[in-house]
């Protein structure tokens, strides 16, 4: 769910639960107390985006507003073993070509998600992006 307050988007959990199938996640560096996904993370407070990423499994699902572009190189730089980035797809902006495009496994996700306990749609689509460490795709 999105409030005009925040640029947070609360990830569906059968997202999660499909993607954690697949890569066992081990942190989330994203997350309030109240909607982390994995046993460690990081709030707002302790800002993910400063600590040590190395040898973890992320699920990722930043804040969508301006400062998405950090986040997106960090999870592309940050040294994590995997870094797996649920995104709107905004293939058009700097962040996409800069830190995504042809340097990691894209997947569209057909139609539009509902974040949070949302009844609409989100206005925009949305990607998951995979970033593994030290493999070119």
């Amino acid at each position: 769910m999105r409030s005009s307050n925040t640029d947070m988007w609360a990830t569906p959990q059968y997202v999660f639960d499909e993607l954690n199938k697949e890569f066992n996640f081990t942190l989330d560096p994203c997350a309030t107390k109240e909607n982390a996904k994995c046993k460690k993370f990081f709030t707002e407070k302790e800002d993910g985006l400063k600590q040590d990423w190395s040898d973890e499994v992320v699920f990722m699902n930043p804040p969508y507003g301006r400062v998405i572009g950090n986040w997106v190189k960090k999870a592309s730089e940050g040294g994590a073993k995997i870094a797996v980035c649920l995104l709107p797809a905004r293939t058009d902006t700097q962040w996409f070509h800069e830190y995504i495009y042809e340097k990691a496994e894209i997947r569209f996700i057909k139609g539009r998600l509902k974040f949070g306990d949302s009844k609409n749609s989100a206005p925009f689509p949305s990607m998951v992006v995979i970033f593994k460490q030290n493999i070119q795709l």
